[in-house]
């Protein structure tokens, strides 16, 4: 099964060239701002996709308009990309594969979908089945493509999420991927034990696309 992983795309997804493959996944920040006429222009590219068969999604932290105004959210989901699947910590089974995304990271200046470490993040961490063999999050996992840069607030600070890494460890025995996003600078392919951890950002740091689509392969089951 071919997967093509994307996120942080900030509005920039119109050169974005994607390869024909079982899965797209964008790991959320479509948007700048969840500006509403922004959010309408990556739903109509995202489901214009067809060279995916399934395509995925979850929002992330400059996406405000789906946590603000979750129902109008909906609403232009069911307008502009019908056949893709959303997922705010739900999940979803594509060709055998258990899928769970969720759209939460660690606090950070109050952008949307912000929880503070500790018990209010990990609410949302325990949503996530057990069973989980891709998990998709716009936080990265401590330690895996989530330090800053020198233009970050805290220059070479990993701000990754430590509930969500102990989650991992702890209880999500299935995993085969990790999909994250947020830190542009973290970008790139990692590995986490047999777990193979994509921070799928496209552009850098200073909003300059850089990254190409990252490619992960895993093991058909139908």
């Amino acid at each position: 099964m071919k997967l093509v992983l994307i996120s942080d795309t900030h509005n920039q997804h119109k050169p974005l060239a994607i390869s024909e493959c079982d899965i797209l996944i964008h790991a959320g920040d479509f948007t700048s701002r969840g500006e509403e006429n922004r959010t309408m222009e990556f739903l109509e590219w995202f489901e214009a996709q067809t060279q995916a068969k399934h395509r995925i999604f979850i929002s992330g932290n400059h996406d405000f308009l789906a946590e603000r105004d979750p129902q109008k959210f909906k609403e232009l989901i069911n307008l502009y990309a019908p056949s893709c699947v959303y997922l705010e910590d739900q999940s979803v089974t594509i060709d055998g594969y258990k899928i769970h995304g969720s759209p939460i990271s660690p606090f950070f200046h109050s952008w949307a979908f912000n929880r503070y470490r500790g018990s209010e993040i990990q609410k949302h961490w325990d949503m996530i089945p057990s069973d989980t063999e891709i998990l998709i999050t716009h936080s990265p996992i401590l330690g895996y493509g989530d330090v800053l840069s020198q233009y970050g607030s805290e220059p070479g600070k990993n701000i990754g999420c430590a509930d969500l890494l102990n989650t991992v460890d702890v209880r999500l025995k299935n995993l085969k991927l990790i999909v994250t996003a947020h830190i542009h600078e973290g970008s790139g392919v990692y590995a986490h034990g047999n777990i193979i951890v994509v921070n799928a950002a496209v552009l850098d740091e200073r909003y300059r696309m850089k990254n190409p689509p990252r490619i992960i392969n895993l093991p058909d089951k139908t």
